[in-house]
This record gives structure tokens, sequence and C-alpha cells, in this order.
């Protein structure tokens, strides 16, 4: 491993709280925001040389704009961060609900008519046999 580095710059000039830190600040966010600023790491965990637990860390600081430049907008389409995507998710479950609703009922008029059908041909046979019986014949 490297020692570190020591100081060789000249005297710095202690500037005082306020105005001037806060503006460098504030064009220090405004180019990171700007261009943006990629961060990531792997944390791994070893016992005895077995790989226990691997971490994969990837941290992306930027404005929304640029983040949308690149692709980037899964908060939009994120229920829990966007009232929009709640309300799609909810007019996409209220739909299909709709569509099993009318599935059903398609169904169970289907079987309905299945159901109706013997029990139309048995009254069908029932009243013929009655007809023979009232002329005399027997059923056969």
């Amino acid at each position: 491993m490297s020692e570190p580095t020591p100081w060789r710059g000249g005297p710095s000039e202690i500037r005082p709280s306020g105005r001037a830190s806060s503006a460098n600040l504030a064009d220090v966010l405004e180019r990171v925001l700007d261009k943006g600023v990629v961060i990531a790491g792997d944390i791994k965990i070893n016992l005895l040389d077995i790989e226990l637990l691997t971490v994969k860390l990837r941290l992306l600081v930027a404005s929304v704009d640029k983040a949308k430049e690149m692709g980037i907008d899964w908060w939009e389409h994120d229920p829990a961060l966007s009232s929009g995507a709640s309300r799609r998710r909810n007019d996409e479950l209220a739909a299909e609900n709709e569509r099993l609703r009318e599935r059903l009922a398609a169904l169970e008029e289907h079987r309905a008519g299945q159901v109706e059908a013997p029990e139309a041909a048995a009254s069908v046979e029932d009243a013929r046999t009655e007809r023979l019986e009232e002329d005399g014949h027997e059923p056969g």
C-alpha cells in the first residue's frame, strides 16, 4: 500500500464562511446535476475464501432532466412514487376486473343454456308421453 502524499501547496487563503462557500457549493451542485455522477462499488463478505454475500452498489446523481435524457424514468412508473402511475395501475386493474366479470357472465349464460337444454328435452318427452297416454297408446 502506498504512503499518503503530503501537502506541497503554498499557503492557502482562509475564506470567511458565508456567500463565497455557498456560491461554490451551488456551482458544484449545478455541475454535478447537469453532468451527472456515477458512484459504483462492490461489497463482498468472505469466510475462509468462501463468498457468503456480495452487494453491488450503483448510485447515479443527476438532475431529472439529465436522467430522462439518459432514458432513466423509473420513478414515473412506480406506484409508490408517482400518483399518475398509481392511477394507471388502478385503471388497469378496473379494466381487467370488468373483462373478467363479462367473461364470467358469458360462461354462466352458456352453462345455464346447457342445463336448460336437457330439462327442455325431458319436458318435450313428458309431453309426448302424456299425449300418447291420452290417445290410448302406450308410450314406447
